[in-house]
């Protein structure tokens, strides 16, 4: 450090002064802790886990302000974000490294809140805690995992200094529950009755979160959670601080591709050439290459072939040669993403002197994978009963990926655009945000 003249007494520096540390823990929760436990009122937060996934706690206020409906009244909610929103690391660290390393996002955070519950919102907290481990409460076991009573403890500290009627819902899988999915929002409505049509006042509740799409947020969860669940969104520069709004790109937008005009949508066309052929697809998982058989090639008589059903190659080879042998057209179902793989077909096709045909779906990967979780979470658009994809599936997709040729040995590729088709009440479930 530079020293100054007037810094140095008698030739030797003074001490160096010690920085005040802003405590979180208040006067109040000191005389707690020294308080007999016979003298103790019972504990005012309430924590329950729901689906093995969930959790969620109540905390109950002796001062003013409710968390139930106002009578002849619709109820406002003020709900929020939990890290980066009202709370940061007093380390710096990303990740808080216990119960006690937390600091308010910013002074004015606590008044503000207070204050949204004198004027009669019902605060919540909304968020997505994926360190959080459950696993000792799903086999079973009487001791919690440290991250849960991390987490439950951190919380406990929050509400206290709030003292205002609070819940929380914390989202630990890659479920219904996690953001930008609102399975936590409708949680929540289940928990104090309040329909959205006649109880909740809709127009006048609002979402504060930091991820908003922002170039310097890791996601647009928040944004997108708000948007789902039809809130108005702000970060918490512009609820807190009165900042600007700042520019927000969303990667990945489901309703641009849903257009208002039906007949406006170019309508893929395939038809049969060939007594008897060999098609098949490429094209990454949720790309449509299920749908677009059903709807296009099933009708003409193709027999599909399929590898999550069949699990191997080996067997999808087997049951191919059977249906071509047959005299059936077949429609190899499979993502086929390199020459190498495409090659064992174009053999085949060889092998039965009949034409082969390559249907090419053309969709990105923000795409893919948002057609992979809406097929996974919503059972009356998965006939198939499809689970979810790791993401590595994705990816490995990628990586293999080689545009098909005709070199290759086809007698023509039909490219595919993805384009939503269905129904309103599936259009509905579609365009919202899922990953």
């Amino acid at each position: 450090m530079k020293r100054t003249a007037s810094s140095l007494v008698g030739g030797v520096s003074p001490p160096p002064l010690r920085r005040k540390v802003e405590s979180t823990t208040t006067k109040t929760a000191v005389a707690s802790f020294f308080t007999p436990a016979s003298q103790k009122k019972p504990e005012k937060v309430t924590w329950r886990i729901v689906n093995k996934s969930l959790i969620v706690g109540k905390y109950a206020s002796e001062s003013k302000g409710t968390d139930k409906v106002h009578t002849g009244k619709r109820s406002r909610v003020a709900a929020f974000d939990f890290d980066s929103t009202l709370i940061s690391t007093a380390s710096g660290n990303r990740f808080a490294r216990d119960a006690s390393d937390w600091k308010w996002w910013n002074n004015k955070v606590p008044e503000r809140l207070k204050q949204l519950n004198a004027d009669g919102y019902q605060v919540i907290v909304v968020s997505n805690q994926k360190k959080i481990s459950l696993q000792s409460e799903i086999k079973g076991g009487r001791t919690e995992s440290k991250s849960l009573t991390t987490f439950k403890e951190k919380a406990l500290v929050v509400m206290r200094q709030l003292d205002i009627p609070l819940s929380i819902y914390a989202a630990t899988q890659y479920d219904e529950y996690r953001k930008p999915r609102t399975g936590m929002w409708k949680e929540f409505l289940d928990d104090y009755d309040l329909d959205v049509d006649s109880r909740l006042d809709l127009e006048e509740s609002f979402f504060v979160g930091d991820a908003a799409g922002r170039p310097t947020d890791h996601s647009c969860v928040d944004r997108d959670f708000a948007s789902n669940a039809g809130l108005k969104f702000k970060t918490p520069e512009e609820f807190f601080l009165d900042a600007s709004p700042e520019q927000a790109i969303r990667q990945f937008d489901p309703t641009s591709y849903i257009g208002d005009d039906p007949d406006s949508a170019v309508t893929p066309t395939f038809s049969k050439l060939h007594p008897v052929e060999l098609v098949i697809f490429c094209g990454s998982p949720g790309a449509g290459k299920s749908t677009f058989y059903w709807k296009y090639l099933k009708p003409l008589g193709y027999e599909r072939v399929n590898q999550d059903i069949l699990k191997s190659r080996q067997k999808c080879i087997k049951v191919a040669k059977e249906n071509l042998s047959a005299g059936q057209s077949v429609a190899i179902d499979n993502t086929n993403a390199g020459t190498e793989t495409r090659a064992y077909w174009t053999e085949i096709a060889k092998e039965f002197k009949i034409p082969i045909r390559c249907v090419y779906f053309i969709a990105p990967p923000a795409l893919c994978k948002h057609n992979d979780a809406v097929r996974a979470a919503n059972p009356t658009l998965n006939p198939e009963s499809r689970t979810a994809l790791p993401g590595i599936a994705f990816g490995d997709f990628a990586r293999r990926f080689q545009e098909p040729q005709l070199s290759e040995g086809f007698e023509d590729i039909t490219r595919v655009q993805f384009r939503f088709d269905g129904d309103e009440d599936a259009k509905k479930v579609w365009s919202q945000f899922w990953v």
